[in-house]
Order: structure tokens, then C-alpha cells, then sequence
């Protein structure tokens, strides 16, 4: 055994010395039954399980009435685990667990778990008692380091580093009126909230209980942290990194790994109310909707998603705009020849927002029918009224007998809005819903059934990759994508905010996330728009939607200047696709997300830990927003490394703060040393025409990979390895850069193209001179721009062919 480990292992811990009114588990002394990777301990007052999934992860499960809960499929998706090779000893006070990873000490009297990495560093230590009860509540306190800081819990507006915090989490948009101090407080907004969280010691904790939870990460006291559930079994798993991007591997391989979406759901998606919101609903209508589309066509804006939101249907007799009646309002004229006329101007997808209640209209009684056969979820007196997505029975009936009245005229996805009404106060209504204690355990949980239900149908019934659009969440959301920010009204105060809810709910595991662009609610300022529209680029899915009559965030309503900003990045970000979608395979096979913290990549450096306004955009591209009206500079963090101005090509290096100047056009964007950013001509949606060169934006560097990803763009056919793979890398040396191009490798087969290569070379360096393709020298296809300082090489070749270019200069 290592000595240092055998010390530390020898030392034990101090435990606290006040009194604990709770019920304890109490002292094991024998009797461990082993069962494959799983251990059970008979303590005095509790049974406890300890299952090692990987060598990196265990579950940690705590029953006191020695019964255990039987598993479930929407937080959890995977049970099933490999053997682990865990190795055993028994000593007279600690038994040992030890794999290739990690060492698990279980102390006996009292119960206590410490975890230490393989070289004997203690990374994690029960504080005092190993779990108590008090009343229903479960919980459970650990040792904090002085320098430990956690990062996650889903969808936070108020912090990014929660060390010192104390955080409740129960899916709901946050209580009181009016607006500005209850639904508004970002403080307390909880649209998607995941129990899970990610320590700079490395290591992860997801609390596997569905309840509502409680976490102090030091606030009431600077050497320990708890987590705590309203009910049912204390359940967490414990997982080993010990960078980040290994813990959300594998907190995604037992959650679930976001899918690939459509590659044109990358593209942009509009919303609209068409033509009146709430207030305006006589004024909606399908001609509007036609209008709207035919308007972004003209005017040459990118766009390949539409959907409806609430005023597309009648508002029924009990549950009012807080419900569904799947019937459309009567200026709707002609249903199916709206979304034909859509289908005809090549958008992609057309969806319409519901919620979760059935409803009776005029001439359609789904409620009364829905009670009568026992498909609500069950309520006293049998007045229920939510579909009972927990019953595969309800969920077919609804499909059939609601969703299909509309998926037959052209609808192919939906918003499920509204999914914290369930057992919590509704936005449209006072209506609660049910509220007994097993409704309390399946409230945060009814926004993944809730969602999973259409996303399956519809890719079953459309035959190509799912697609839902959701508000509320919960562990496991990131697997019926995708999700969005919620109501935030268009007012500066709000913009940063909502960037920080991107940055916690991707260091949660949930990689599809969007916002509306220029704030949902209320008239933007113009400014507001123009900055909020840059950020809505550059982020997972583009996303413009708002309910301001009559402007609806429609880019034209917001001045020339704005409509020329909006087209600048829809266009760039349609440019951008080959690199946006193969990051979104990479999410696919490792859980990182699209849009990163700074501190998921550089763990260690303190300087990013309260970073909210600043995130990696795939692997390569930082982006940095600018949320200060009338901004003309903004400062920006550079990390470890060397860095290029996206716009203008100035290097600077890392380990430092930059002010730069940022004019309205403009936000601040930044690419790595070395990177290779594959962009696709310009389109007005995905696909509208075949790549025939694709263009290599090269970054200066010692060396620099990229791995693009193609498929077809639609199907299931990835899961079964039908992809393509082409690797490009840079290698520079002395006077000499080499650039290599693969054929693409794979079961898939992308048409031929050529590459057009943008060198981007630093200031002041010596002009490029010979250039050879595989092995012939080229004194053609090929130029240097003194003013940009970039060479443009056109390649002779195409992608049937490895292609290398050597580049010598003087």
C-alpha cells in the first residue's frame, strides 16, 4: 500500500462535538453481504448500500426502514453496470474498498464514508455522522476544504460559484406578484434545477432523490457542506474525475447523453404569437403566420424552425389559457394549408405550444372524456386535470385523441410549457394541482416525463430525430431537448442573469439550452436587442421569441441597424455549422455541452470562478457578451494559452485581463492557438444548397486539430456508427507550416468538396513564399493579404483524397 495512503488512512477524522437531535444510522459491526459490484451494510439503525458503477463512481443509498426504492427511468437511465474490480479488507474500526481510481473507507463507529484518490489525497470525508433523519427529511453533511468551490445545480440566474451559498431546488419560475419582486427574483427562479454538482477537489454529487432539496455549501459554517431532501431515500453517487469534463462523462453515462438533434435545429427557430398575444388574441391568425415566414424569406434572413406559441387555440372552459383544448381559434381559416405553405418555403419544422391540462372547448370535450376513462393523473373528487405522463395509457390516449389533431395537419414538435404547474402555482391560473405527498415526489420529475412523452411520439411518427422544446427540467431533461430560458422580461438587468443560466445548466449535463433573443416580455431597447441578438448566436440553439405587441422581437421592428446585426450573426452562425455540429457530436459521446463555463476547462485557475459573462462556444471560440448599455470596452478574462481576436487577428497571451473595444456591431470573440474552424458557405436554411468548398479558418499555432462530423443529418443512423470523420491538423516549425486534410473515414459518405484555407498569421511575420499540394509546388490558387496578414489557399484536390500543404516561408 502507498505510505502515504496508509497514514491517512490510519488518522481518521475529528468528529463534531455538539449534540445532533436526529436520527442517526448508527454503528456497523458485521454482516456485509456482497452481491456483484454492490455492498450491503446492516447498521444499528439503518441499512446502507454501496454499489460501485465504474472505478471512479459509487452509489451511496441509506434506508431506515431497510426497504429500498425500486428504480426509475426519468433522472436515471442506465443500472446497469460492468464488474468493477474492487478489492476488499476488514480492520477492527474501517473496512477498505479499493479500485484502480479510488480507495472508499467506511469507518464503522459512527457509519462514515472517506474518499482518497490513488496517491492517498483525501478528496472526500462524511462530517461527523454519515446521514441522518429528521422527521421525513434525509440528509447528509461533508467535510469542506478551504479551497473548494462547486459548480452546477441546473439552471441558476443568481451565481456561477456556489461555495458559501445556500440553494433550494424545486422546479418553479419563483413566487409572489407582482412580477418584478416574485416570478422576476432571479434569486429564486428554479425553471430547471438538477441535484447535481461539481467540486475543484474533483470529484461529483448527484442526489438521486426526485423530492424537493436543500444545500448549504458553507454557509452556516466554513469547514463543512450538506444536502438535504424533503423525503424519501438518501441517494447520491459519489464520481471521481478528477477534471470536470471526465465527471460530466460520467454523470451523463448514468443520466443520460443529450442525442443528437436535426442538424437544422442548429439553425435558427422563430416563435411567434401570430399576430396577437394575450389581449390581442382576436387579432392571431394563419395569414399572419404565412406572412411572418414569407417576410424572413425576403428579407434573406437564415431560418429553418417555426413554431406557434399559446394563441393558436381557443381557451377552454375550465382551465382557461392555463390549459389545452386542441382546438384552433376560428381565425385559423385553413390549418393545413398554413404548414403546407411553410413546408413549401423550406422550413424544416413547424411546432405549436401547449400545456399540460386537458381542457374542453366548444365542439372538443378532451377533459370530460379524459376523467370519465381515468387518463388524468388522479385527483380527489376526480377532478384531474393534467395528463398522466406517468401512465403510458394517458400519455397514448393524448397523443391519439389531442396531439394527432394536429401532428396530421403539419405540426411536428411541440413547447411544453408550463411543466412546474404540476403540484405548484400555475402562471396563467391560481390553480395548484395536486399536492399530496406523492405528488410533491413526482413534481420535479413531471417536466422530463412530460417532455419525453411527444418527443418519442413525434420521432416515431415524423421518422427522423426527435425534437421538444421545454421551459422546466430536472436531472435527466438533457435527454428530450431541448430547453429554454424562460420569461425574462427585455430589460438590461436581465441579460447577464440569463447568460449565467446557460453557463450553470451546461456544467449540469444539459448541453441544448437557448433564451429568448432581446428578452421575452415588454418592448427591447433597440441596444438591448442588438446585444442580446449577438449572444442568442453564439449560443446551444438561436432562439427569437417574444410576446411584446406588436413588435414580437421581429428583427425588422427594431431599426435597420439591429436587422443588419440580427443577419450578420444568423448568417455567421449558419456559416458556422460543420463546427457547431460536430460539437454537438462531441456532447453527444461526452456530455461536454455547446456553451461552456471558463471553469469546466480550467478548474484550477481562480480567475474564472465568478466569471458569468464569458463561456467557450465548442472547443475553440470564446465568447465574450456585452451587457453594459452604451458600452464602447468591456474587460475580458484570457485563460492559460494564447489567443486571437476572432474579428481582427490580434494575439494576445493568456493568464490575464484584456479591455477591448466593442463597438454596437460587434461582440468579442476570441479563438485558441491553434484552432481549425470548418465553416460551410452562407445559406437561408440547412441545406439549401450542397458544399462544394468548405473553408478552414486556421488560427496561428505550434500545432492544431480539428475532427469534423457528417451524417445525414436527420436520422437514427449515427447511433449505429453511420458517420463520417475528417481530421484536420497544423503542425508549424521553424519556417514551415504543414497542413493535413484526411479523407473522410466512416460508414457514411459525404459528397466531394474542396477546401478554401484561411491562414490567419501573426503580425510582423514573414510573407509565405513556396507552397506545395502533395508534393507539387503551386504558383497558382493561392494569395496573400498583406492588409488581413491571411494567406487564402485554395486546394487542387478534393476530399477523396489525403491532401498536405506545405507552406515555407522566408
Amino acid at each position: 500500500m502507498h505510505s502515504a495512503l496508509r497514514v491517512l488512512l490510519s488518522a481518521g477524522l475529528i468528529l463534531s462535538s455538539c449534540v445532533i437531535n436526529a436520527q442517526s444510522v448508527g454503528t456497523y459491526s458485521s454482516g456485509i453481504k456482497r452481491e456483484g459490484n454492490e455492498f450491503t451494510f446492516p447498521a444499528e439503525k439503518a441499512d446502507i448500500k454501496l454499489e460501485f458503477c465504474t472505478p471512479g463512481m459509487f452509489r451511496v443509498r441509506t434506508s431506515w426502514d431497510r426497504k429500498f426504492e425500486a428504480p426509475e427511468n426519468l433522472m436515471v437511465s442506465n443500472y446497469k453496470w460492468a464488474a468493477v474490480n474492487v478489492s476488499t479488507s476488514d480492520a477492527a474500526d474501517h473496512l477498505l474498498f479499493q479500485t484502480e481510481k479510488i480507495t472508499v473507507k467506511v469507518m464503522k463507529s459512527p457509519f462514515r464514508i472517506l474518499v482518497y484518490a490513488k496517491d492517498g489525497t483525501l478528496l472526500n470525508a462524511d462530517y461527523g455522522l454519515a446521514a441522518e433523519k429528521r422527521g421525513d427529511t434525509v440528509s447528509c453533511t461533508k467535510e469542506l476544504s478551504a479551497d473548494e468551490h462547486f459548480f452546477g445545480f441546473g439552471e441558476r440566474m443568481d451565481f456561477v460559484d456556489q461555495r458559501s451559498k445556500k440553494i433550494k431546488l424545486n422546479v418553479g419560475r419563483g413566487k409572489g406578484r407582482p412580477h418584478i419582486i416574485g416570478a422576476y427574483n432571479i434569486l429564486e427562479a428554479n425553471y430547471s434545477p438538477v441535484p447535481f454538482f461539481m467540486s475543484t477537489r474533483g470529484y461529483g454529487i448527484f442526489l438521486h432523490n426526485s423530492f424537493a432539496t436543500e444545500w448549504d455549501m458553507g454557509a452556516g459554517s466554513s469547514d463543512r457542506y450538506s444536502f438535504s431532501a424533503a423525503a424519501g431515500e438518501l441517494d447520491y453517487y459519489f464520481i471521481y474525475g478528477p477534471d470536470f469534463p471526465s465527471i460530466l462523462d460520467s454523470y451523463t453515462a448514468l443520466t443520460g447523453k443529450s442525442p443528437l438533434l436535426p442538424r437544422f435545429a442548429l439553425g435558427l427557430h422563430a416563435g411567434t404569437y401570430s399576430g396577437g398575444t394575450w389581449g390581442h388574441e382576436k387579432e392571431s391568425s394563419d395569414s399572419y403566420v404565412v406572412q411572418l415566414a414569407r417576410k424572413f424569406r425576403s428579407l434573406g434572413i437564415p431560418v429553418d424552425l417555426l413554431w406557434l406559441d399559446s394563441t393558436w387555440r381557443i381557451f377552454g372552459k375550465n382551465g382557461g389559457n392555463g390549459a389545452t383544448s386542441f382546438e384552433w381559434r376560428d381565425t385559423f381559416n385553413d390549418p393545413k394549408g398554413m404548414f403546407d405553405s411553410l413546408y413549401a418555403m423550406n422550413f424544416k419544422m413547424v411546432g405549436l405550444h401547449l400545456r399540460p391540462r386537458f381542457d374542453n372547448g366548444v365542439k372538443l370535450n378532451l377533459l370530460d372524456q379524459a376523467r370519465e376513462k381515468g387518463l388524468v393523473y388522479p385527483e380527489p373528487n376526480n377532478q384531474g386535470e393534467f395528463v398522466n405522463f406517468f401512465d403510458q395509457k394517458s400519455v397514448d390516449w393524448w397523443w391519439d385523441n389531442g396531439v394527432m389533431r394536429v401532428a396530421s395537419l403539419g405540426a411536428k414538435f411541440l413547447k411544453t410549457d408550463e411543466g412546474s404547474a404540476f403540484g405548484g402555482l400555475a402562471n396563467e391560473s391560481d390553480k395548484m394541482g395536486p399536492t399530496d405527498r406523492t405528488a410533491q415526489k413526482l413534481h420535479n420529475v413531471f417536466p422530463v416525463a412530460y417532455a419525453k412523452a411527444p418527443y418519442e411520439k413525434f420521432q416515431e411518427f415524423n421518422k427522423i430525430r426527435g425534437l421538444n422544446q421545454t421551459r422546466e427540467g430536472y436531472a435527466g431533461i438533457q435527454r428530450y431537448p431541448f430547453i429554454f430560458a424562460g420569461d425574462w422580461p427585455s430589460e438590461w438587468q436581465y441579460f447577464g442573469p440569463v447568460i449565467k443560466a446557460g453557463l450553470n445548466i451546461g456544467l449540469s449535463g444539459v448541453g441544448y439550452w437557448s433564451h429568448c433573443m432581446g428578452g421575452f416580455e415588454h418592448p427591447a431597447d433597440p441596444e438591448l436587442y442588438t446585444r442580446w441578438v449577438q449572444f442568442g448566436m453564439f449560443s446551444p440553439i438561436a432562439l427569437v421569441f417574444g410576446m411584446d405587441h406588436p413588435g414580437y422581437k421581429e428583427p425588422w421592428n427594431y431599426g435597420q441597424q439591429a436587422l443588419d446585426n440580427f443577419k450578420k450573426y444568423d448568417h455567421l452562425r449558419y456559416r458556422l455549422m460543420p463546427y457547431i455540429y460536430s460539437n454537438a457530436y462531441k456532447m453527444y459521446k461526452t456530455g461536454l455541452p455547446l456553451m461552456r463555463a471558463l471553469v469546466l476547462e480550467h478548474q484550477h485557475d481562480a480567475n474564472v470562478y465568478d466569471i458569468g459573462d464569458q463561456y467557450f462556444f465548442g472547443d475553440k471560440l470564446m465568447v465574450c457578451p456585452v451587457t453594459t448599455k452604451g458600452a464602447q470596452t468591456r474587460t475580458v478574462y484570457l485563460p492559460e494559452g494564447t489567443w486571437y481576436d476572432y474579428w481582427t487577428g490580434k494575439r494576445y497571451q493568456g493568464k490575464q485581463y484584456v479591455h477591448v473595444v466593442t463597438p454596437l456591431d460587434t461582440i468579442p470573440v476570441f479563438a485558441k492557438s491553434g484552432s481549425i474552424i470548418p465553416m460551410q458557405p452562407e445559406m437561408l436554411y440547412t441545406d439549401e444548397k450542397p458544399v462544394r468548398e468548405l473553408t478552414l479558418d486556421i488560427f496561428p499555432g505550434k500545432s492544431g486539430t480539428f475532427e469534423l462530423y457528417e451524417d445525414d443529418g436527420t436520422s437514427l443512423n449515427y447511433k449505429d456508427g453511420k458517420y463520417a470523420l475528417t481530421s484536420f491538423s497544423t503542425l508549424r516549425a521553424d519556417d514551415q507550416l504543414k497542413v493535413k486534410i484526411s479523407k473522410p473515414a466512416g460508414q457514411y459518405t459525404p459528397a466531394s468538396r474542396t477546401y478554401l484555407l484561411k491562414i490567419r498569421l501573426d503580425e510582423g511575420e514573414q510573407r509565405p513564399v513556396v507552397l506545395q499540394e502533395n508534393g507539387k509546388k503551386r504558383t497558382e490558387g493561392w494569395r496573400y493579404e498583406k492588409s488581413e496578414n491571411t494567406l487564402y489557399v485554395k486546394t487542387v484536390n478534393d476530399s477523396r483524397k489525403d491532401i498536405d500543404i506545405n507552406i515555407s516561408f522566408k
